[in-house]
């Protein structure tokens, strides 16, 4: 397997040997998705399927504000696994950042239900409060 070169910017605690999940996972939760995203472009050429390096890039691209190439990632993500509660909040919180809130509530629901996270429920009660407003 093709070893994959950590970015230019590596953190206290990061190992640069750690594969390219968990470096653009310990970027993203440093908030620094363009260095994330550089990581998993280049481990998506190795894994082009990988589930875990699309969440991630999804995450970064949601981070980023670049809603449109989140929700195609996160479509496909959930597509591709309709259990994944994270993938199906997260593209209701993409929906809804877009003003598409008939859209994102379906998605907003399913999660709170496969969760019951009360983070996921209160995004449900937002999403409708603001459809019903005028």
């Amino acid at each position: 397997m093709e070893q994959i070169k950590a970015p230019a910017v590596v953190f206290p605690g990061q190992q640069e040997s750690s594969g390219p999940y968990r470096i653009a996972y310990d970027l993203l939760a440093r908030r620094a998705p363009r260095e994330a995203l550089e990581v998993l472009e280049a481990g998506l050429e190795v894994e082009p399927g990988n589930t875990g390096l699309r969440s991630l890039r999804a995450w970064a691209y949601f981070m980023r504000a670049q809603l449109g190439p989140a929700e195609t990632e996160l479509t496909k993500l959930v597509e591709d696994c309709p259990g994944d509660d994270w993938a199906r909040h997260t593209l209701g919180r993409v929906l809804e950042r877009q003003s598409r809130f008939a859209e994102a509530l379906p998605h907003l629901r399913l999660a709170a239900a496969m969760t019951g996270d009360p983070e996921h429920e209160t995004a449900v009660l937002r999403v409708e409060r603001l459809l019903t407003t005028p």
